[in-house]
């Protein structure tokens, strides 16, 4: 799975976009302007784009026009409750379109929904000889099952999830076991130690000096 963009200029909204999707298990990207959404979009894959419209630079009725051609499912965000502008948008392609200000539990409701109608919620990753199953949590490697902890299946899916990208040791800690966890700072070294030795990944787990840890990407192991 690839991360979801949040294109939003309300840096407040963005937060509160971004924490609920990262407590629902997803990895997300912030741009607080088209340009830099535009620059996110030419370097990487998105599953889902939450798109606002009213944004400083290029619009979101304008960047739907660089998005198009990637493919990628788009949901807007906005505050325009117009008839009018919700049509522009759906026929500019968005596949939703809701409403500020909103619930977070709505919001997280639509974007399951969607990420299950475009096939990318609960799909099946596959790491060389590794499946990782999000639906029932489940871990697989050459097909036999490989019991996991908690943390560590949840740690196993924020990396897999986030692959090729170097993960900051806090961002790793928080996503995994919380900000008010009581946890000691080795705790994060040993559970990337026992997915090592349970998977295989001595090598393609990597610590990054100063930064965290990144999991390879297939191509590049």
């Amino acid at each position: 799975m690839y991360p979801i963009l949040i294109v939003d200029d309300e840096p407040a909204i963005a937060e509160l976009i971004e924490l609920t999707l990262q407590d629902a298990g997803y990895t997300c990207v912030t741009a607080l302007n088209g340009d830099d959404a535009a620059d996110y979009i030419e370097r990487q894959r998105f599953d889902l784009i939450l798109l606002d419209v009213m944004l400083p630079g290029v619009d979101g009725f304008s960047l739907m026009e660089y998005i198009e051609p990637t493919g990628t499912p788009v949901m807007f965000i906005t505050a325009r409750d117009a008839v009018e502008d919700r049509v522009r948008g759906l026929r500019a392609g968005a596949y939703d379109y809701i409403i500020k200000p909103f619930a977070a539990s709505e919001l997280l409701a639509r974007v399951d929904g969607l990420m299950r109608h475009t096939g990318r919620r609960g799909a099946v990753l596959q790491l060389w000889d590794v499946t990782i199953d999000p639906e029932i949590r489940a871990v697989r490697k050459n097909g036999t099952p490989v019991e996991m902890t908690p943390h560590e299946y949840d740690l196993l899916l924020t990396l897999a999830r986030s692959r090729g990208t170097a993960l900051y040791r806090d961002v790793l800690f928080e996503r995994v076991w919380g900000i008010d966890s009581d946890a000691g700072p080795r705790t994060l070294d040993v559970h990337v130690s026992r997915l090592r030795k349970k998977l295989g990944w001595e090598t393609k787990l990597r610590a990054i000096p100063k930064i965290g840890y990144l999991l390879e990407r297939e191509e590049d192991a």
